[in-house]
């Protein structure tokens, strides 16, 4: 019998923890991606991806401010 879950988790990308964490942040999702995503992805992965997307987020607003501002 082949183990599936080590081929499934060797499978995830980064756009893949992009995309999810992305449609999240719209809330926006077709619930065949969550599935799909729900059976790839590991918690960790949402988390960092969550942390890096909330930096890149706040660090664009304030360089869109600053440069407003200036």
């Amino acid at each position: 019998m082949v183990d599936r879950t080590n081929e499934k988790q060797a499978s995830v990308t980064i756009w893949q923890i992009a995309k999810a964490v992305m449609s999240a942040f719209m809330g926006i999702r077709k619930k065949s991606d969550l599935e799909s995503d729900a059976a790839i992805l590991k918690p960790v992965h949402v988390i960092t991806g969550g942390i890096i997307g909330a930096i890149l987020f706040v660090t664009g607003v304030l360089l869109v401010v600053k440069f407003v501002l200036s």
